[in-house]
């Protein structure tokens, strides 16, 4: 499976939840898993170096990467049908080089937060994934939602939407998330995580 995880839009937690399903399914799901780390700021490759330091053996690799890189390395992952690939991708839609990585695609995960800007970055970011790969699946993950807070245009959202694929429980704003690694995630966060995570990968571990 290669599971891309993107948004045209920052600061949605996109590299986050890329390490957040690296963990769950390596350490709770016990799935082989390779982490292809694409983003700019290349910040889960750096969290993943700090870590090798202070921690045991890592429960999976995390690779750096870019667009360039791609053409020579996508026939290589595409072969690799036992391990989940998890690819976190750069936030802009900009460059042609993320056409081959959106057609090699099984599953993307696109996070997203209930304001119209990023509504409207998501919407264009799934448009422009469709063009590319019309039979990927995409599964929208409400993320950083915060507690006691209206969202006026969360229905309208939900229905625009659902239209172009899955959309997931919320995730909530929580500090803990701040502690998770390329080596740990907080027990405490387990229930909230869990019922997301299997929601998106059922099929995938059912099939595995």
């Amino acid at each position: 499976m290669i599971c891309l995880f993107g948004n045209q839009k920052g600061g949605v937690g996109k590299s986050t939840l890329t390490v957040l399903s690296g963990n769950y399914l390596s350490l709770a799901k016990d799935w082989p898993v390779i982490l292809i780390d694409m983003d700019y700021q290349q910040s889960i490759s750096q969290k993943y170096e700090k870590a090798k330091v202070l921690e045991n053996e890592e429960p999976y690799e995390v690779l750096p990467a870019n667009l360039d890189s791609f053409p020579v390395l996508g026939p290589v992952l595409a072969k690799n049908k036992k391990d989940a690939v998890l690819i976190d991708l750069p936030g802009k839609l900009d460059d042609d080089g993320l056409i081959p990585v959106f057609k090699i695609a099984d599953l993307v995960i696109c996070p997203f937060a209930y304001d119209e800007f990023t509504f409207e970055s998501t919407v264009l970011f799934t448009v422009v994934l469709k063009k590319v790969n019309p039979k990927v699946d995409v599964i929208f993950v409400p993320n950083r939602i915060k507690a006691n807070v209206k969202f006026e245009i969360m229905s309208e959202v939900n229905e625009q939407l659902s239209r172009f694929g899955k959309i997931t429980p919320p995730i909530p704003d929580r500090i803990d998330f701040q502690r998770i690694t390329t080596f740990h995630t907080p027990l405490s966060l387990y229930p909230v995580i869990t019922p997301v995570f299997e929601e998106i990968f059922a099929d995938y571990l059912w099939k595995k």
